[in-house]
């Protein structure tokens, strides 16, 4: 099956064998209401830490059924955190999601030396699986959130987590626009040098299987009448699957201009460390979180 629409992740997960999710420091109404749906979709069985008491009095105010989780009671979120990497190493679970913890603690559990889930010489980024308003397609977008300016080695790995994330949805040969200011490249702007590296290093097979081309600017990756108005020529312009963005300001106002304007669905994950990790705002849906959940069960070699 091939993701056509961000709702179809949810059929795709439950085509997979059911992972056992574990959850940093569940405080809040959407996170244990995401949780209870993927549970009840049979995509995970769930583990929270966190405040049984409060964890218990919030599915009761839900009348969510709080036996069908295993609660682990932590006062603490940061030890929350670490007993989860704890499970992961231990092979007692597949997946990790924040709950209330802040991102910053949730991240520095992940990285934790002595009982974080990092492997050595790993590198974390961000993806995002986002149904832009508008377009005929999902698209696979980073890195917004975890690498502020990614030289152009690391965008060679951020590209293969995206590739990879494309083939595990379905898409065997995903269509990669490398996004800069235009199509020219140019010394001046490194976006662009990059992009002409990345397309030279695609021709010697450093890539999984996906068609690869830029520099192009958002326009020329999305929209098939800008580029027969400028003449590009590419297998990839107008109708790409996936976008590289060159540094995490532009793809944050991306990703924050679909979700805020344009109201779009999605799923996104930090991967990079053993088992791929929900990282969700606390303002996010409940809707965002169960893809996310379900995007995590679909991507992990777990």
């Amino acid at each position: 099956m091939k993701l056509k629409n961000i709702s179809d992740i949810i059929l795709l997960a439950k085509e997979k064998p059911k992972k056992r999710l574990v959850v940093v420091y569940v405080n809040d109404n959407h996170t244990i209401e995401a949780v209870n749906e993927a549970v009840d979709n049979g995509i995970v069985e769930a583990t929270l830490t966190g405040e049984k008491d409060k964890i218990i009095a919030i599915c009761n105010r839900l009348n969510i059924d709080s036996n069908k989780f295993e609660i682990i009671d932590q006062s603490d979120p940061v030890e929350a955190g670490l007993t989860c990497c704890d499970m992961i190493n231990q092979g007692k679970a597949h997946l990790i999601m924040k709950g209330t913890i802040t991102s910053d603690d949730y991240m520095r559990c992940i990285l934790n030396k002595e009982r974080g889930i990092m492997e050595k010489g790993a590198l974390l980024t961000h993806v995002t699986v986002v149904e832009p308003t508008g377009y005929n397609k999902v698209l696979i977008v980073g890195d917004v959130a975890v690498i502020p300016i990614p030289d152009v080695d690391q965008k060679e790995k951020i590209l293969n987590f995206l590739i990879d994330t494309a083939h595990k949805l379905g898409n065997e040969n995903p269509k990669v626009a490398l996004i800069s200011a235009s199509e020219k490249v140019s010394k001046k702007i490194v976006s662009s040098t990059d992009a002409f590296e990345l397309v030279e290093r695609s021709k010697k097979g450093v890539f999984k299987q996906s068609l690869i081309s830029g520099p192009m600017g958002l326009d020329l990756a999305i929209d098939e009448v800008a580029v027969k108005i400028k003449g590009f020529k590419s297998d990839v312009a107008g109708n790409a699957d996936i976008l590289l963005f060159p540094n995490i300001e532009s793809g944050n106002v991306f990703y924050k201009t679909c979700t805020k304007f344009l109201k779009s669905e999605l799923a996104a994950l930090v991967v990079g460390a053993k088992v791929p990790a929900v990282l969700s705002s606390r303002g996010d849906s409940s809707k965002t979180k169960l893809y996310s959940i379900a995007l995590a069960a679909i991507t992990t070699n777990k």
